[in-house]
């Protein structure tokens, strides 16, 4: 077995079960979620009975349990260190926030101009920034762990401040001026921005505060190896749920169009590759060394899906085309964001000669991890 091929399995075996098989996951929860809708009558009446704005209770739940987990993670004090590498801060908040939402704007209207449900379905999904399962990409790929954690802080407060002012923009605003159809578009700023403030202001406040008071009475390394490691799968329990009661409503959408789900696939594969390319060169151009280049690629082209599935819920509904292409998301994402992985090595051993240890690619154990 070569030293590469050693080192594919290496990465396999770091991420857990639910993690390394997260598509089969998905997809069986895709098809619980089709056989549940069509043999439990009334189920859509029994989700809508208690809502909290205008989602469901179990789907509410379902959401916020996704979020709470990866932002519970983050080392919030950290978060002002980012400033100390303004050449890295500014590429991300480019990268993030000007180039991830335009390019999926782009290539919604490019490839989805007959489905305008999916297609600002998916601009909703190049709103949402990373702050979910990039640090296992990115640290999968030996990427800088702490200046990931700090990026992705600084973008979780970002969406809360600028996510509803950019959806209106997207959606709305730039339509109208590149004379685009938006007489499907029946969005306000404050639908989404309360969307935002509920599924993500809400985990984001109990991230913090679990993080505050965790390291307050127990100490960082408690916190971050025992109470972590506890927590974190239940964020993507939460997507399985919801992945399910999704598909359980979205039944018929789904099997009477099935190749719409391929045709959501594609701008999403074009945007990860397009992004994490592009962001990469970006971070070679400007002389960062392999890990920090690395990180602002992941971080580049992750995005965050459960935010863009709370927020398609809240304003579109449930059984809405918009959720439809948030849920397709993480299917896509997976799989594409590991090959990403393998690429980011790849380019280790050609452009970072020096950065890429002498056993054929494995990580280097004497690398700082913490």
């Amino acid at each position: 077995m070569t030293a590469t091929t050693d080192h594919e399995a290496e990465v396999l075996g770091r991420l857990s079960v639910l993690d390394r098989f997260l598509p089969v996951w998905i997809g069986v929860a895709m098809v619980a979620g089709l056989t549940l809708g069509r043999t439990v009558g009334g189920l859509d009446d029994a989700l809508s009975k208690v809502e909290v704005g205008s989602v469901s209770l179990p789907i509410a739940l379902g959401l916020l349990v996704m979020m709470y987990p990866v932002l519970a993670k983050v080392r919030y004090d950290e978060l002002g260190h980012v400033t100390a590498d303004r050449t890295m801060l500014v590429s991300s908040i480019v990268l993030n926030w000007v180039i991830g939402p335009a390019l999926m704007f782009a290539l919604a209207w490019l490839l989805l101009p007959d489905l305008p449900e999916y297609r600002t379905g998916l601009i909703i999904v190049g709103l949402a920034r990373c702050i979910a399962m990039v640090l296992i990409w990115n640290d999968l790929a030996c990427g800088d762990r702490e200046a990931a954690a700090i990026l992705v802080a600084l973008n979780a407060v970002f969406q809360v401040v600028a996510f509803a002012a950019l959806g209106w923009f997207y959606l709305q605003v730039l339509p109208g001026w590149l004379g685009l159809d938006t007489s499907t578009l029946h969005v306000s700023m404050w639908e989404i921005a309360r969307s935002v403030l509920v599924f993500l202001g809400v985990p984001l406040a109990a991230g913090y505060l679990s993080r505050l008071l965790g390291e307050r009475t127990r100490g960082r390394a408690w916190y971050e190896t025992a109470f972590l490691p506890k927590v974190g799968p239940l964020a993507l329990y939460g997507l399985l749920f919801t992945v399910v009661v999704l598909f359980a409503l979205q039944g018929d959408t789904i099997t009477s169009r099935p190749l719409d789900v391929g045709r959501i696939a594609l701008p999403l594969l074009a945007y990860f590759a397009l992004m994490w390319v592009g962001a990469f060169a970006l971070g070679h151009r400007l002389r960062m060394d392999y890990p920090r280049a690395t990180t602002l690629a992941f971080t580049a082209a992750g995005n965050n899906f459960e935010l863009a599935i709370a927020v398609a819920i809240g304003v579109f509904g449930v059984t809405s085309g918009q959720a439809l292409a948030g849920v397709v998301g993480p299917l896509i994402e997976v799989p594409a964001l590991v090959g990403l992985v393998y690429v980011a090595l790849w380019a280790r051993r050609n452009f970072y000669p020096a950065d890429a240890p002498n056993d054929g690619g494995r990580p280097d154990p004497t690398r700082r991890t913490a």
